[in-house]
């Protein structure tokens, strides 16, 4: 089958990351400060879902991390964003802010704290299922090296 269309989707990634201390990474960009939000971007081409989380989260927030699973896919019917939350942990960095992010900052995790924090809806869903620690099968691979990731 051959495509004469553009693809109408974009893919994203996204991060509910937490610390040593069990505290969950937030930001604030600067086009969005009505509310906070999971750190995350659009995913580069030649790029894994994997790899974007990781860089997105260093980029907006300096926190280097490592993913262990996928909270959920979410998929913005105006837009033709799909959205992938990954978990993670911290591995290293330091705080900060970026070009992207106004503010940033790790939380104690409860449902009270996001919905305070947390003013549009569907970053609030994504935020409490990711807490809510339901983890969804992910596995990326390569057909030409046969070599399985997850």
């Amino acid at each position: 089958m051959v495509f004469t269309q553009t693809p109408k989707h974009v893919m994203a990634a996204a991060a509910y990351i937490t610390d040593d201390q069990g505290q969950v990474l937030l930001v604030q960009t600067r086009h969005r400060q009505d509310t906070w939000e999971l750190p995350g971007g659009q995913v580069e081409e030649g790029e894994t879902l994997e790899e974007a989380a990781v860089r997105e989260v260093e980029e907006e927030s300096g926190i280097k991390i490592r993913v262990h699973g996928v909270s959920g896919v979410y998929q913005n019917l105006q837009s033709g964003v799909v959205l992938v939350i990954f978990l993670g942990k911290m591995t290293g960095g330091r705080l900060r802010t970026s070009d992207e992010t106004q503010a940033t900052k790790f939380v104690e995790p409860s449902r009270q704290t996001f919905e305070q924090l947390v003013t549009r809806p569907q970053f609030l869903a994504r935020i409490l299922d990711a807490y809510s620690g339901t983890v969804v099968p992910f596995r990326a691979w390569s057909a030409h090296a046969a070599t399985h990731f997850s």
